[in-house]
């Protein structure tokens, strides 16, 4: 009886030992709570995309509460208004966020200027398709169609037309990138809104090949490299490429006054066209104009096909 009283004295102490050494750890190393974690969280968008890097909202929060080399202009969504406010709660000056939306960079409809290869029957996703013998178009840089980008996109900004090609709803684009990273073609882009020229293609392949494949393809003539005097437009594996960071914004740009055979180099958003480059395009998308016409629906899709 007086070892079982002894046993019972004993662990109890012991459990009062642990448990008061418990209690002062969990002092010792509790995390403060920074209130100003919810305010930054308010003003956020809530979207939860993904574009900052983090795994949400409340995360990017976080970060940029506690971690000083975090910036306030990280969320895409929210632009300079959220970034503004962002760095004023947390005493962080906040760089200008460039606007941007996302691009089809393809033109090629089914039978419509983009040949086919083989009849697929197979699940519809894009990326299931382009491991099955790279997907149904002779192409094989061409846009699957399966609508992986229009249902990975949060704000709802895409959806696949009756082309088979994604159109791009500008009220709702945000220029989060979500539908860039969902797409094993490489198809979609983001550009700067206020950018004037954008090359709709994607194709690598030498121009004699791509003509074989589809009317709206690049050729990589360099006629758009020849007419940008500010270098902002070059031939890289076979195809043209904008460099926005040296593109100066032209009225007139010269590169839409290069007579693009195929048509694939083309206004941005928004962009005004001078009445010599809209006569000049659309003299050089002539060829492929029924491609252009299905594929694109100008209030929100990508850039006007004919214009």
């Amino acid at each position: 009886m007086i070892h079982a009283v002894s046993l019972v004295l004993v662990l109890g102490g012991l459990g009062s030992i642990f448990g008061l050494l418990l209690a002062l750890t969990d002092k010792k190393l509790a995390v403060k709570y920074n209130p100003l974690i919810d305010e930054v969280d308010e003003e956020l968008p809530k979207g939860q995309c993904g574009s900052c890097g983090y795994a949400g909202c409340r995360q990017y929060a976080e970060a940029v509460v506690n971690n000083p080399d975090v910036p306030p202009n990280k969320c895409v969504p929210g632009g300079n208004d959220v970034a503004k406010i962002v760095g004023k709660l947390v005493g962080k000056a906040a760089a200008e966020v460039k606007p941007t939306k996302a691009v089809v960079m393809c033109r090629g409809v089914r039978e419509q200027g983009c040949n086919v290869k083989h009849l697929y029957e197979g699940l519809e996703d894009c990326v299931a398709a382009s491991q099955l013998s790279a997907g149904d178009k002779s192409c094989e840089y061409a846009c699957l169609g399966f609508g992986n980008c229009s249902r990975a996109c949060p704000y709802h900004a895409l959806s696949m037309g009756p082309d088979d090609l994604p159109h791009v709803d500008l009220a709702k684009c945000v220029g989060c990138g979500i539908c860039v990273e969902t797409c094993p073609r490489g198809i979609m882009a983001l550009v700067p809104t206020d950018a004037p020229p954008v090359i709709r293609c994607r194709n690598h392949d030498p121009g004699p090949t791509v003509r074989k494949l589809c009317a709206t393809g690049c050729l990589s003539c360099k006629l758009c490299e020849r007419a940008c005097k500010f270098g902002a437009i070059h031939i890289d594996n076979n195809l043209a490429v904008v460099d926005y960071a040296k593109c100066v914004r032209c009225e007139s740009p010269a590169c839409l006054l290069a007579k693009c055979k195929p048509g694939c180099i083309m206004p941005n958003y928004n962009f005004t066209v001078p009445k010599e480059v809209e006569g000049a395009t659309v003299k050089a998308a002539a060829k492929p104009k029924k491609v252009a016409e299905t594929s694109n629906d100008n209030s929100s899709n990508s850039p006007p096909a004919e214009a």
